[in-house]
């Protein structure tokens, strides 16, 4: 199998709710990479309902995720991604020999309106384009 038939790379992303930061990150990669990365999200204790003000400040970007969950993580989901991002997970993140692992220190959105996650998502945003450079180079 040549690597231009190789499957595409996948990336988990993690922290403690899965209603905000990952959540973000999972829309605007899957956006972005318009396919070309599969994506997957999750939580260590995940929330009843993703951030309504994450949610809002996606969708002034034309990014819906409305209708998102969020999910457990599960050891499948790491053990199944290439790259795994945790965002304030600290130790409750499986680890596995062979994976890429990223911490990305950010603010945590919530129960902070739509302000002040504007700013968080723009920074999850600048690191997606990024990631996605640093997975699909032919992508520029």
């Amino acid at each position: 199998m040549s690597t231009e038939t190789a499957k595409k790379p996948s990336v988990l992303f993690v922290c403690v709710h899965n209603a905000g930061r990952s959540q973000m990150a999972a829309a605007f990669l899957t956006t972005i990479s318009k396919g070309g990365i599969e994506v997957r999200s999750a939580g260590s204790q995940p929330a009843d309902k993703v951030n309504p003000a994450a949610v809002e400040a996606m969708a002034e970007l034309g990014i819906d995720m409305s209708a998102e969950i969020p999910k457990v993580l599960t050891t499948e989901a790491v053990k199944e991604s290439d790259v795994v991002i945790t965002m304030g997970c600290g130790d409750e993140c499986p680890y596995f020999p062979g994976k890429r692992y990223e911490d990305w220190v950010l603010e945590d959105p919530a129960g902070q309106g739509v302000e002040s996650v504007r700013p968080i998502r723009d920074e999850i945003k600048t690191r997606i384009e990024g990631l996605i450079e640093s997975l699909v180079p032919a992508a520029k």
